[in-house]
């Protein structure tokens, strides 16, 4: 895996501190907004008209607009959950992980990385929440003291969803603002319209760049990173233990916890490939996000895949293996069922198309990465559907057997979440800096000895 990207530079020769701030601030408070974010803008903003509506039917209607039936009372929903909690555990790992590794290249990639955390947790917090069939009774899962002493069943997976996802988006929150408050005082200090000053005073908390203010910022941030790792664990190894702890073919495997672990960074990674190449290319990123901060992200892309696939083959050789014949009749399904075209799709994006990033002349092509990054995204949202599905409808006894058929509001929840997600990340990139002006200069006078 080594190659020439290793010892390239961080940083495009040239870069100074004061052309960091200024580059970073100004697409904030000085770049116009352009045709090709309107229109990103207006199709979000559609999709999560979508959604929204697909919500309100839902609450009058009921879960039973969604293809739902026995015996597969979970698919989209769930899977729709599993696929964005996923996407947010990559953006904690590049920039708490790396952080505490201290790792000089995750600087450029660690604001939009969180963001990504951030809005990819919110959005996956709705389905469970939508799930439940009564859902504005979502806060009876919460262990709050009330006359009837009527408490939480501490074994439903349920629970254990409900504290994973907050404790997260917590800590998420926590971690991902508190970065921003040194940016937020520049863009403070270089606003030209009142409005823009007290909101950006606001939200900078009386940040002056005193040593005081950066001690404690340091701690703080410290803490955080060291409170957000093992979250990213335990969260996606919680939600493993949703499925391992049934007794059902296909789910009940001690495997679970480090393959969901695996898959989710995985589908992270894929999902900063996505929006990192973008926001390189529209925002002139080139000198911050350089091709070796690409290649290091694809190659951490291919590591995760590649686990990934062991755990698929772990899972077909143990069925086998094992030789019990409700497995291996769950794992043939797989192969040759109703739903084998899922299966190998699954097999196809996340198998198949990664192993081109062995090559370093396909890491350098950024048509390629984007296209392997949203085949990965495909795969991965596929591969929980085909986990969820092909468990549930060939149950142990053929007279519980049937099919699953998605209605028009399952895609219409999955498009909406998506466009919820974009809508917004496109407000995020308007109104905060997308790239750590701090964490830049810091690269900077590191790099380059420049005096701070």
């Amino acid at each position: 895996m080594t190659d020439a990207l290793d010892n390239a530079p961080l940083l495009e020769p040239g870069q100074s501190l004061a052309g960091v701030t200024d580059h970073v601030s100004d697409i904030v408070l000085k770049r116009p907004t352009g045709r090709l974010w309107l229109a990103a803008f207006a199709l979000s903003l559609a999709l999560t008209g979508l959604l929204a509506t697909g919500i309100v039917w839902l609450l009058m209607r009921g879960v039973g607009i969604w293809g739902l039936d026995m015996p597969v009372a979970w698919a989209f929903a769930i899977a729709n959950y599993v696929w964005w909690i996923a996407i947010g555990m990559a953006g904690t790992f590049i920039s708490a992980a790396l952080y505490l590794t201290r790792q000089d290249w995750r600087s450029p990639l660690t604001r939009y990385a969180e963001t990504m955390t951030v809005f990819a947790v919110s959005v996956s917090g709705l389905f469970p929440i939508l799930h439940l069939g009564r859902p504005w009774f979502f806060y009876w899962l919460a262990p709050y003291p009330d006359r009837m002493n009527v408490w939480p069943q501490w074994r439903s997976s349920l629970l254990w969803d409900f504290f994973a996802i907050v404790a997260y988006l917590i800590v998420s929150l926590l971690y991902w603002y508190v970065s921003m408050i040194p940016d937020l005082a520049t863009l403070r200090d270089r606003a030209t319209t009142r409005g823009r000053q007290v909101f950006y005073g606001l939200l900078a908390l009386g940040w002056r760049g005193e040593a005081r203010h950066w001690k404690r910022f340091e701690t703080l941030s410290l803490l955080l990173a060291a409170l957000a790792v093992p979250l990213v664990f335990s969260v996606h190894s919680m939600v493993a233990l949703d499925f391992s702890e049934g007794l059902l073919p296909g789910w009940h495997s001690s495997i679970f916890p480090p393959f969901f672990v695996a898959g989710a960074l995985f589908s992270g990674f894929a999902m900063a490939m996505v929006l990192g190449l973008p926001l390189r290319h529209w925002f002139q990123l080139g000198d911050f996000i350089t091709p070796r901060h690409i290649d290091n992200l694809a190659k951490m892309m291919l590591a995760a895949g590649l686990f990934v696939d062991y755990s698929y083959l772990m899972e077909i050789f143990t069925a086998f293996y094992g030789m019990d014949r409700y497995d291996v009749a769950m794992t043939m399904q797989r192969f040759s069922g109703a739903y084998a075209w899922v299966f190998w799709t699954t097999i196809a994006c996340n198998v198949v198309a990664i192993q081109a990033l062995w090559w370093p002349r396909v890491r350098a092509n950024r048509a390629a990465l984007f296209g392997i990054s949203v085949l990965v995204l495909i795969g991965m949202w596929f591969e929980r559907f085909m986990l969820i599905v092909s468990s549930l409808y060939h149950d142990f006894l053929p007279s519980s057997w049937g099919m699953f058929y998605p209605t028009f509001w399952d895609i219409a929840f999955l498009a909406g979440s998506i466009g919820l997600f974009f809508l917004l990340f496109l407000l995020f990139v308007r109104v905060l800096p997308i790239v750590s002006m701090s964490d830049m200069r810091k690269l900077v006078h590191r790099l380059q000895g420049t005096r701070p």
